[in-house]
């Protein structure tokens, strides 16, 4: 075997756990696929696999090893199609990672378009607002919202996160609708604690240019936008939200916004990749057509269309 081949059989034992089901799934005799996973070992001089009677683990230096196969194969797999007659079309694997609530409400109903696009990709999505390693779990591109620290990634801007402001009805009966910021301190806020710090996020709006902030009270924080946005329906106060959110609240009824000319500052979009995945086209053309998607069904959502329909 050449070393593709060895790489594509260590890595089918990792994924199956076992000699004889890699050998089935590559449709070898165990003893080649036991030999491919000796030889290798004897070329990178390095113990890749603990072996059991019941199942095939990979050592620390098998799982760093494993993650670098991985990454090398789809290279190749890329560099191939370059050369068939379906080059046009971007073919292979992509693992990428967006964030939960733009991942279900946007994204996931929009696949059926990406993939009637691109029938030849094949899609791995995480839908989390964990922070994912993009080198260690070897995923290929991830969307953030927020201000991005510095990482050594590729970044490209997808636009901008608009926010409002929003309460329910009955929360406005009780308190009254707020004309002015000063107002703000006549007013409760759901406040809201990120997950990954436990910081309490302030009230915020733009004055001529300037991000102004406003300590609320409040009576309850919480740490998920499902908690912020049930809050705000159950008349626990005031909340900021980005707007495609409460899109359908809006709608109903059921929320109104308040101080329309007081927004919060939108939150930058962006979509991350490693350099190696430069020039990917599976990364290009997903990252094209999420880019696309973001300012049709989020950049461009004017909320005061949501509470005419």
């Amino acid at each position: 075997m050449d070393r593709i081949d060895l790489f594509r059989v260590f890595v089918r034992v990792v994924e199956l756990a076992s000699f004889t089901r890699a050998a089935d799934a590559l449709v070898l005799p165990r003893s080649s696929v036991s030999a491919a996973v000796r030889e290798l070992e004897s070329r990178v001089g390095a113990r890749l696999l603990h072996r059991t009677t019941r199942k095939v683990v990979p050592t620390p230096d098998g799982t760093a090893f494993y993650k670098r196969c991985l990454r090398l194969l789809a290279d190749v797999e890329e560099t191939e199609a370059l050369f068939r007659q379906s080059a046009r079309r971007p073919v292979g694997k992509l693992k990428v990672d967006v964030p939960g609530r733009l991942g279900r409400l946007i994204i996931v109903p929009a696949l059926p378009d990406f993939f009637a696009r691109y029938p030849d990709i094949e899609l791995d999505l995480g839908v989390t607002d964990r922070a994912v390693n993009l080198v260690e779990q070897s995923v290929d591109g991830v969307l953030r919202v927020g201000v991005l620290s510095q990482s050594g990634l590729i970044a490209r801007s997808v636009g901008v996160l608009p926010l409002i402001n929003v309460a329910a009805p009955s929360y406005l009966g009780r308190h009254g609708i707020p004309e002015t910021p000063d107002d703000l301190d006549t007013h409760l806020a759901v406040r809201y604690a990120s997950p990954s710090t436990g910081r309490i996020e302030d009230w915020e709006w733009i004055d001529n240019g300037h991000v102004r902030t406003r300590v609320v009270a409040g009576r309850i924080t919480v740490n998920s936008a499902e908690a912020y946005i049930a809050c705000a329906l159950a008349g626990l106060g005031m909340i900021q939200i980005p707007a495609y959110d409460v899109k359908p609240h809006l709608a109903a009824g059921e929320l109104v916004e308040i101080l329309p000319h007081h927004r919060a500052q939108p939150f930058p979009m962006t979509f991350l990749y490693p350099s190696r995945q430069h020039r990917s086209r599976r990364v290009q053309v997903f990252a094209d057509w999420l880019e696309n998607l973001l300012r049709e069904r989020v950049l461009h959502l004017d909320p005061t269309q949501a509470l005419s329909v």
